[in-house]
């Protein structure tokens, strides 16, 4: 956790265990870290771990089981996809394209940078 941002760490518990969902460490199905050890893995407080794990059970991420605890849903890929092709599109695209646009950056210069990415992609396969 990085606790000079100005965003909250609850948030960021929230983007992190959506990152894990992404990249495929947790499952739909899979049982989550329960509140206190998340808490003491990120050493925050209890409260907000759970304040994150609401949001995400709010947000139809996480099913909460009473007294078992919390699982990712059936659905957690799709929605957190869906969520983050949504801000891609509204909030980091429109920065990245007034940076090309200032930077007067051509397709060739594009096409070199996803040559790139495409290379280092196979290496960590």
């Amino acid at each position: 956790m990085d606790f000079k941002s100005t965003k909250g760490i609850y948030l960021q518990i929230v983007d992190n265990l959506c990152r894990q969902i992404l990249e495929g460490q947790l499952q739909s199905g899979d049982r989550v870290a329960s509140v206190r050890d998340l808490a003491a893995e990120f050493e925050v407080n209890h409260n907000t771990v759970m304040r994150a794990y609401a949001n995400l059970q709010d947000s139809g991420i996480f099913d909460n089981k009473r007294g078992i605890g919390f699982f990712v849903s059936e659905k957690a890929f799709e929605l957190i996809k869906q969520t983050e092709k949504n801000n891609f599109f509204s909030q980091d695209l429109p920065d990245f394209l007034l940076k090309v646009k200032l930077l007067q950056l051509n397709s060739a210069d594009l096409n070199e940078l996803l040559s790139v990415i495409k290379h280092n992609d196979h290496e960590n396969i």
